[in-house]
């Protein structure tokens, strides 16, 4: 094996190492549903209705997120296990969000804010989610019905909040998830 592959592999392990050590100081173990997924406990329990998720967490006073993951996906352990684990994080997620799990390769049937009734992973395809763990965050148009607001692949904790308080101080109204970032660094 040359050095520089063998350089490489170090650096994305000690990355790994690193995240799994951020945030909380530790990661923790995180149950798995019968297909693999990590699940939080506070995740929404739902009939798989995107229109009435979206209604019932406006309704709460929360934002809707579809949070898209895949059994063995080495990030979305990552959300789970350094990124949830983290208090500040899994609290404010908590409060301020509904999180709808779908697997996007799974079979479930899931309506979509349509009324279309179609399996897991075709509508992560109508959706154009092409890896994992992928959140769609949606909002209730008056005049167009859901909309997405923003969207993320798996970022280190602090961005991570800072995603969630972009969605919920409605960030995006006005200015790129980037430069609302840059004019509100995070702490974790």
């Amino acid at each position: 094996m040359s050095n520089i592959a063998l350089s490489r592999r170090r650096r994305l392990a000690g990355s790994a190492a690193l995240a799994l050590l951020a945030g909380s100081g530790t990661a923790r173990a995180v149950e798995l549903s019968e297909d693999g997924l990590h699940q939080q406990p506070w995740f929404l329990e739902s009939f798989l209705d995107l229109k009435e998720d979206l209604r019932g967490a406006q309704g709460a006073g929360k934002a809707f997120v579809v949070l898209w993951e895949l059994k063995g996906c080495p990030y979305c352990k990552l959300l789970h296990t350094v990124n949830f684990a983290n208090p500040k994080i899994a609290s404010y997620a908590q409060e301020n969000f509904d999180f709808l799990q779908l697997n996007i390769i799974g079979s479930r049937a899931v309506t979509d804010f349509d009324g279309a009734e179609l399996p897991e992973k075709e509508l992560a395809v109508r959706y154009r989610v092409s890896g994992t763990p992928t959140l769609l965050f949606f909002v209730e148009d008056k005049a167009a019905g859901a909309r997405e607001v923003a969207r993320t692949k798996y970022r280190e904790p602090a961005e991570f909040l800072g995603m969630l308080r972009f969605v919920r101080e409605k960030g995006y109204e006005t200015i790129s998830f980037e430069e609302w970032l840059r004019a509100n660094p995070q702490q974790i």
